[in-house]
């Protein structure tokens, strides 16, 4: 399992390493390949996707909101983006209207949260990289926050961890690990601005900017690691898919990914704006 877990994560480094890189239109499509496979296992773990179904009425607007939703990034036109998530709500309410009493009110609103939850918040990837001054640089930090503060996290837990965190969420998360995950983050960004520092342009502080987005990062990454986690408790399984092998499905290892990406490009255009 350790080899198999190895050699896929390093597959997948590889991935973001070209797409990321890269940009534009080859990260575009890759994240929303990951955004419509990860609304599909949500669905599918929540159960409004019934009988191996891969859509139907109810997911099919938001599906068709997510492509909508990420061709307007990759298009740059931001002022667009809000109509939408509107339009697919408003699909959504015509679909629960119109077929009533077919699905209930609670499946309504999880279809919605699907493109929000997943869609719109790894759309800030891209935004980070392409929209940012010093995107190439400060859309890494998504990951060395996600990423780096569950590794650092689980060592600082299994060295001095005592005090359970959540315990009947989590049990093996201790408040020391979690202190290690976001200190140790902070120091990775320190170290990470130190090393690119000097091809920043639209940042006066990086030092100071990464810590601050290195820490800020991995708390709201724990926050989205535990989240997905209670999803599944909820619904009482074990992984949200199989897609990586060792890892699960997308939804199991960008779950603090999800979250870390949206706080990452703001806090970074606050810190680019400030200068």
């Amino acid at each position: 399992m350790f080899v198999t877990r190895l050699l896929s994560g390093i597959v997948l480094v590889a991935i973001l390493l070209v797409t990321i890189g890269c940009g534009g239109w080859l990260l575009f499509a890759f994240l929303t390949a990951i955004s419509l496979i990860g609304m599909f296992e949500l669905y599918r773990a929540t159960g409004i996707l019934k009988d191996g179904k891969k859509m139907d009425q109810l997911t099919a607007p938001a599906y068709l909101g997510a492509i909508v939703y990420d061709f307007l990034v990759f298009l740059g036109q931001k002022d667009f983006l809000l109509f939408a998530v509107l339009g697919t709500l408003i699909a959504l309410l015509f679909v629960y209207v119109l077929t009533f009493p077919k699905y209930k009110a609670d499946e309504v609103m999880t279809s919605f949260f699907g493109l929000v939850y997943v869609t719109v918040c790894l759309s800030c990837i891209y935004m980070a990289r392409m929209y940012l001054k010093d995107g190439m640089y400060s859309v890494w930090l998504i990951i060395i926050c996600s990423w780096g503060c569950d590794t650092l996290a689980y060592c600082a837990g299994r060295l001095f961890g005592k005090h359970k965190m959540t315990p009947q969420l989590s049990p093996k998360k201790t408040v020391e690990g979690a202190v290690g995950g976001v200190a140790g983050a902070g120091i990775i960004g320190a170290i990470y601005a130190a090393a690119v520092g000097s091809n920043l342009v639209g940042n006066a502080h990086p030092v100071l900017s990464f810590t601050i987005l290195g820490a800020s990062g991995a708390l709201i990454s724990m926050v989205g690691d535990l989240a997905a986690s209670a999803i599944k408790r909820d619904h009482q399984i074990k992984d949200y898919g199989k897609l990586i092998p060792g890892h699960g499905g997308i939804l199991d290892r960008f779950d603090s990914v999800i979250i870390t990406a949206p706080i990452i490009y703001f806090l970074a255009a606050v810190f680019e704006a400030a200068v």
